[in-house]
């Protein structure tokens, strides 16, 4: 019997304490920004997933939210990806498409999907997209 591969997480773990986790919850606008936001979301999704520093990305609708959780090796690698490419493009748009709270943390593990909202009910802060303010928890 073979053991399974370790994933990417597991391997940062055995030489690192901890990563960081970014949640980002957002709601459409109505109907006249649906299909922007799903444009901009795929894209961004796609260079997510290719990011340098990215260790886990997953996404899922929530109570009518739609969230993104991403795990990056640092949180310097995950500020290299939202400030570039198709989500530095989404960012410039996001007002007129969404509304939207982020949180960002350390932590050595991931959250279930019902942690995930409960934490981005508890200590998401409102995204700021037009003046670069993306806080952090």
């Amino acid at each position: 019997m073979t053991t399974p591969p370790l994933s990417k997480i597991e391997q940062h773990l055995k030489t690192h304490p901890h990563f960081y986790l970014s949640i980002t919850g957002l709601k459409i606008r109505g109907w006249a920004a649906f299909f922007p936001f799903w444009w901009h979301a795929v894209r961004s999704k796609i260079q997510a997933d290719s990011a340098p520093g990215l260790i886990f990305s997953d996404v899922k609708k929530v109570n009518g939210i739609q969230h993104t959780l991403t795990a990056w090796e640092n949180q310097e690698a995950m500020k290299k990806y939202i400030y570039s490419g198709a989500h530095m493009i989404a960012i410039k748009v996001f007002r007129k498409i969404a509304t939207g709270k982020t949180f960002g943390y350390e932590t050595n593990q991931l959250p279930s999907w019902d942690e995930v909202h409960d934490k981005w009910n508890a200590h998401g802060r409102e995204y700021y997209a037009e003046t670069k303010q993306i806080t952090e928890g």
